[in-house]
């Protein structure tokens, strides 16, 4: 963004000049957080769904391009979280706004790219390593995940062959076009994007398929991702540094399903 927070977000002052997405990372730390800049957040209807607005003026992403939401649910979520800032704008309260973005930005301009990285996972489901052992582990892991490869093989035409450990196997072609073929048919870049932040949380595109498609809540969708871990911590303990970390990316988790929701 630029100093004055108007330019990156207000459209009707928006300069010619782009961002530089990489000056924060040249800074050192946390870079200051923009003051709020506007008196009330809302959205207005456009063409194609509603546009966010703040103080009336309509509102951009961070490379100025409209940030347009395609339903009035997910436009009244937005607009709640840019209301709910106070003296700061800090993106790390607004899950909804910078998945928004991303799907604006990055996902709606290049949806070919975003497609063939997440068909990539369609060859390596953490659902299909399984545990050889111990006995406790292995039916955690099959309670969990046989039943979504079921529902997997039923919806999407995707059969899994496991393996035991961390060796790779190799899935039949017709699996990995299936699962492509569901990428494929994910409609709209908001839900593309969210498909492909549960993926990347979890390593499973089939658990991120569940939840997007009503299959799993995100609750069940995350334990079931983490049913290594939540057996480690039964033996071993929690840890307090890794449950911050699980707790911040089960947050964003739940935002990206709660976002595809919206969508539809």
């Amino acid at each position: 963004m630029s100093d004055d927070p108007t330019s990156d977000w207000l459209g009707a002052a928006a300069s010619p000049e782009a961002p530089d997405p990489t000056r924060a990372a040249r800074g050192p730390g946390r870079p200051a957080l923009p003051k709020r800049f506007y008196g009330e957040a809302g959205f207005a209807p456009q063409a194609e769904g509603f546009r966010l607005t703040l103080d009336g003026r309509p509102a951009n992403t961070p490379a100025r391009n409209p940030l347009a939401l395609p339903t009035r649910g997910l436009a009244e979520a937005v607009a709640a979280e840019w209301a709910a800032q106070v003296a700061v704008i800090d993106p790390a309260t607004m899950p909804l706004t910078r998945l928004a973005n991303t799907a604006i930005d990055g996902v709606a301009p290049r949806r070919a790219a975003v497609v063939d990285d997440l068909s990539a996972y369609a060859g390596t489901d953490l659902l299909a390593y399984r545990a050889g052992d111990p006995d406790r582990l292995v039916t955690a892991q099959a309670e969990a995940w046989d039943p979504v490869l079921d529902w997997a093989r039923e919806t999407l035409g995707a059969r899994f062959i496991l393996g035991e450990g961390v060796m790779h196997v190799t899935q039949p072609d017709t699996t990995v076009a299936a699962l492509r073929q569901g990428i494929e048919a994910t409609e709209g870049p908001f839900r593309l994007a969210a498909l492909h932040t549960m993926t990347t949380l979890t390593g499973s595109l089939v658990l991120a398929f569940a939840t997007l498609h009503g299959h799993l809540t995100p609750r069940d969708a995350w334990v079931a991702a983490h049913v290594d871990e939540t057996y480690q911590a039964s033996v071993w303990g929690g840890d307090a540094e890794a449950e911050a970390r699980h707790a911040l990316r089960r947050a964003e988790f739940e935002a990206a399903a709660h976002l595809a929701a919206l969508a539809r």
